[in-house]
């Protein structure tokens, strides 16, 4: 579906024309779920889009958490892009190895952190290895580059701010999880963690946002999935997943 906006979504044709561009940057933020068996770093040495770089969301958080994918704090989000060549003036791609699965996460942290010249690539690395593109094996030169930051804080709730809206119900609270997930009758992933979702929560999983070619559904398409999912457009809406990853 993507309409080439540089701002939140492209197509492989749109990067494969813009690819020589020299202050494009293009990440690969793969990350898989436990269950998916999936090395993603594995993954991006074996072949990813010419000029990638590896974006590790494992370990672009906040490691003084004890949960997983907690906003890196801004040091160390300009450490890490700094030391990958990403700053200023730079227009981002970010792709990742399932089609359209983790690459959002990596958008919405760089909204998060002020950076808006950064989209998603339709279909990820499936469907541009499907058409025939070119990949490579080998990390590209990266040269420091100065970034500037602002965080966006209105972007992120913490766990009161969502008590509190479930309770009022005054924003639309969306679970992106698989449904079974969600209604507490499949396993979470990872051992610890309760059943069920959060009260007043809507389900929308992720994958019924997507085709079956793995690309991102029309505008109107996903309207309708959102309003047959019982949510009200017209309110702000908090999304959640698992672990900070699916939501975005």
């Amino acid at each position: 579906m993507a309409m080439d906006d540089p701002k939140t979504l492209v197509s492989t044709d749109w990067l494969e024309a813009h690819l020589k561009d020299p202050d494009l940057r293009i990440l690969d933020g793969s990350w898989f779920l436990p269950v998916m068996e999936r090395d993603a770093k594995a993954g991006y040495a074996e072949a990813h889009i010419p000029g990638a770089r590896f974006f590790d969301i494992d370990d672009i958080a906040d490691s003084r958490s004890d949960l997983p994918h907690m906003a890196p704090p801004v040091e160390k989000f300009i450490s890490r892009m700094r030391a990958m060549g990403v700053g200023d003036g730079h227009q981002v791609v970010v792709y990742d190895q399932a089609g359209i699965f983790s690459a959002p996460r990596v958008w919405w942290l760089f909204r998060l952190m002020g950076k808006s010249d950064i989209a998603v690539l339709d279909g990820g690395l499936p469907k541009w290895v499907a058409e025939g593109r070119e990949t490579e094996d080998m990390p590209p030169m990266m040269r420091d580059r100065h970034i500037t930051v602002q965080r966006q804080a209105n972007l992120v709730k913490d766990v009161t701010q969502v008590a509190h809206a479930s309770k009022l119900g005054d924003h639309e609270i969306i679970d992106a999880r698989a449904h079974g997930r969600f209604i507490g009758q499949d396993p979470e992933p990872r051992p610890g963690l309760r059943k069920g979702h959060i009260p007043g929560s809507k389900n929308v999983p992720w994958s019924d946002l997507l085709e079956q070619d793995g690309t991102m559904k029309s505008p109107e398409a996903l309207k309708a999935l959102f309003t047959s999912a019982g949510v009200d457009l017209s309110k702000p809406a908090i999304c959640s997943c698992g672990s900070g990853v699916n939501a975005a």
